[in-house]
């Protein structure tokens, strides 16, 4: 079952980044769109010479795209072509397949930015892809091959995102089996998640956080790209999510360069103007 499970959701992929690559196109023609979806202005001549790297910023568990806006206002309005595209979370691989398969429709350089889980899906899209220049990590995993994420949580003490912490649920998948999605519960998530947004912010944010399913929690990484490309760290050290210590060790064994701010875990909202000079550092590099 577990076979036919990845085969269904690689056809899923599939058939999302064909929606994704149309999609592309036509914002090509119009401009790009309110979410910052756009392709390279060079890809519409074919030449890439000279061009502004693409950013492609992914986001975690629990939230979505949105968490990046103030950083995609700055960056288009700068001229940078940028993707904030939905990360499924339903499973590291087939969540890094469909990612993969929008890297592979982008033209020139690509600096991969990734939020909390979406580090571990960035590690794995990424591998074996040339284009991809540079890997920046916003308080996020970054496994080896092997590891699940819940390891690299469990390793080290300090999150309050424990088994009590999670409001687990069903969802039917196909061929009759029952995954789990996991949520974090109303009374926990603005202090374990988003302690240093206003409460009214992490409201709205509980409410519409995107479930993460226990299989992305679970499934071991597969060879991370983090040992070929370069890659830069914002180390959020009042993290109540992922521990600092987890993300000291992650960072540190990825050779990352690294950057400390007192942020909870979600330090591209907290902090964007500590984000987007990190990332302003990686594009620089890829210059």
């Amino acid at each position: 079952m577990k076979i036919t499970l990845r085969r269904s959701y690689a056809l899923v992929a599939m058939l999302l980044a064909l929606v994704v690559a149309g999609s592309m196109l036509a914002t090509t023609s119009t401009g790009a769109s309110a979410t910052g979806h756009t392709l390279s202005k060079t890809g519409q001549h074919g030449s890439n010479v000279g061009a502004k790297p693409t950013i492609v910023m992914v986001h975690g568990a629990w939230a979505d795209a949105s968490g990046w806006q103030d950083e995609v206002g700055e960056l288009v309005g700068k001229g940078y072509p940028v993707i904030a595209p939905a990360n499924p979370l339903r499973g590291l691989s087939t969540d890094a397949a469909y990612l993969r398969s929008i890297l592979e429709t982008i033209p020139g350089p690509i600096v991969l930015v990734g939020h909390s889980y979406g580090g571990a899906v960035i590690s794995n899209a990424a591998t074996g892809l040339p284009n991809v220049k540079a890997l920046v990590y916003i308080a996020a995993f970054v496994p080896d091959a092997h590891e699940p994420v819940a390891q690299l949580v469990q390793q080290f003490p300090g999150t309050m995102v424990t088994e009590d912490a999670l409001d687990p649920r069903p969802y039917p998948l196909p061929g009759g089996d029952v995954g789990v999605d996991l949520y974090l519960k109303t009374g926990i998530f603005h202090d374990a998640f988003a302690g240093d947004l206003p409460r009214s912010t992490t409201r709205v944010m509980q409410a519409s956080q995107r479930p993460f399913s226990l299989a992305a929690f679970t499934e071991p990484s597969g060879e991370p790209a983090w040992k070929t490309i370069p890659s830069w760290y914002l180390l959020a050290t009042a993290d109540k999510t992922i521990p600092p210590a987890a993300q000291e060790f992650m960072a540190k064994r990825a050779s990352a360069k690294i950057v400390r701010v007192r942020s909870s875990h979600v330090a591209h909202q907290s902090h964007p103007r500590e984000t987007l000079a990190l990332i302003e550092n990686a594009i620089r590099s890829v210059r």
